[in-house]
Parts: structure tokens; sequence; C-alpha cells
């Protein structure tokens, strides 16, 4: 087994599009006057003649990056969640969706992890955004490794991607040498019978914690790694529903129109059961410490297992 990382994925964004930018000779990079802290600054030092600094206007940004792939181009346009999926909604819509433009929109900052910066930064609508464009992909990696291998599953797709990054450090949990990133199909991390926990982005981790948790209390968890919210893995899914009989969904978005609603909707129609949304209530984040604020938000491992023995 390899060694296991600590590391947030908006790091792994910048250092795979750095990694690759020799590979892929027509990807380009754009940001909104936050290369550092989107960490896009990696490929600027590599290749600064593919790196175009769209300054504080996110909107044009987006509409930068349609025209370059109208040209050949594999535009990655970069930002914080909040600014890429919020107030460039419209441009995404209806400049690179409707057209199906081939531009990769790399969101970082994602959740209420973003921590100090409050709820003015903490998007947790974006996923809900993002899934009701027609033909968006939604990538949302758990950690180091499949941060890195969704950034080229997005260079590989053709049409419009966003790719959600953190900000929190996160363990890698991806580590088995046959680990296979395929856009579109879910990963079992973890077997178990008596219930079903499917999660996304860092909730893996915290989901993974909960399973253990629950273990030791005779409690057999199944654990499903989702990265891949749109196109939804549904035979996983059901899977899981038939086997388990309860699933708990898991993501630090709200839980509205995000992971929990998308497999809500298909277990009502192919497999009946019950399903636990866990994940931010119809409510806004705040400032504070990012751990602490997974504590007062309820998405720690403990605050699952929680959850999960009282529903049980």
């Amino acid at each position: 087994m390899a060694d296991v990382i600590k590391k947030a994925t908006r790091e792994s964004y910048g250092a795979a599009l750095a990694e690759l930018g020799s590979k892929y000779e027509n990807l380009v990079v754009l940001d909104a006057d936050l290369a550092k802290a989107t960490k896009t600054e990696v490929f600027l030092k590599k290749f600064p003649e593919r790196f175009y600094e769209c300054g504080i206007s996110e909107a044009n940004m987006m509409g930068v990056a349609a025209g370059m792939a109208t040209c050949g181009k594999i535009p990655f346009a970069s930002s914080f969640a909040m600014f890429a999926a919020g107030r460039a909604y419209e441009i995404i819509r209806n400049s690179i969706a409707y057209p199906h433009l081939n531009v990769k929109i790399g969101a970082t900052h994602a959740g209420i992890t973003v921590g100090e910066d409050g709820a003015t930064h903490q998007c947790l609508e974006d996923i809900a955004l993002m899934r009701a464009i027609p033909g968006m992909v939604i990538l949302n990696p758990c950690d180091d490794t499949e941060a890195r291998a969704a950034v080229e599953a997005a260079i590989q797709h053709d049409g419009p991607v966003y790719l959600r990054f953190g900000r929190l450090a996160v363990e890698n949990v991806n580590n088995a040498p046959d680990y296979h990133f395929e856009l579109g199909k879910g990963i079992q991390l973890r077997d178990g019978k008596d219930a079903t926990i499917i999660a996304t982005g860092l909730m893996v981790q915290q989901s993974l914690k909960a399973a253990e948790l629950l273990a030791a209390d005779g409690i057999d968890v199944r654990v499903i790694n989702i990265h891949t919210i749109k196109p939804l893995d549904e035979e996983i899914v059901v899977k899981a529903a038939r086997e388990t009989g309860l699933l708990f969904t898991a993501e630090e978005h709200s839980v509205i129109g995000g992971l929990g609603e998308a497999v809500a909707a298909v277990v009502a129609e192919q497999c009946p059961v019950k399903v636990h949304r866990i994940g931010v209530q119809d409510r806004f984040g705040y400032s504070g410490p990012a751990v602490e604020l997974l504590r007062q938000f309820h998405l720690t491992g403990e605050d699952i297992a929680q959850t999960i023995k009282a529903s049980l």
C-alpha cells in the first residue's frame, strides 16, 4: 500500500494541470486573479504562454474560455466555486453548455471548509446549480489521487465539465495499487450489509470513519465513493439499495439539489428504500476554522455514525 498523504484537492488540481500540460499541448488555463489560491500558478510557472489572467471578471473569463474552445483549445477556467458557479452561472449556461463547448471549470474552495472566509465564500449550492444544466458533467474528487485522475478524465471528455475542489487538506483513501478512475462510475470502498453510506468529496473520509465507529458496535455499513455526481452511477446505487435496504448520503453541500437528491430520485424510481440526506441543511455557513465547522454542521464521522445508529 502507498504511503498515506494529506493534501487539499485544490493543490492536486494545480499539480495535475502542470503535469498534464506537456501531454496535452492544446490545454490552456485561465484564472480570475486567484492563481495563488486555486494553485493554477503552478501551471503558470511552467507554461506562462498558455496561462491567461482574466482579472476579477469571472463571467468574462467563461466567455473567453468558450471562445478558446471553439478554436480547438481545452480551457480550464479557474476560480472559487462561489464565483465560478454562482457569479458566472448565466455565461456557463448560455455560452458554454448550450453550444456544448469543451470548457472545463475548475472550482476550488467549495463547501463550508473554506472556513474563515465565511458564508459569502462558502458555496453550498454549486452542485445543485450545475446539475440543472443539460449536458454538464460534475466531478467531486475526495483526495489527491482522485483529483489528479479527475483532471485528466475531464480533458479526455468532450464537453463541459465542472470540477469541485476543496481547501482543507484530506487523507488519501484511494491508495490501492489497482485504483482506476472511470467517469460516471462509483467506487465501493467498504462492504456492508446493514446500511450504505454514499458519499462524495471530503465526506468520503468522514464516512469511512463512521463505518469504523459503527463496526465497533456491531453495525456493518457499506461505503461508496461517488466522484462523479453527474452522470450518477445508478447501477451501484440501486445495488446498494437492494442489498442493504437503507441509504445515507453524505456531502459538504446543501441537502437541497445535491448528491442526496440525485440518489433519492434514482432510488424512488428503481428500488424504493429509505434515504437519509446528510449535509448542510437549508442555511448559510459562517466564519470559523474548517475542522470546527464540520463539527458545527454535524458532518464528522462521529455525527454520521450517530445518525445511522439512531435510524437503525
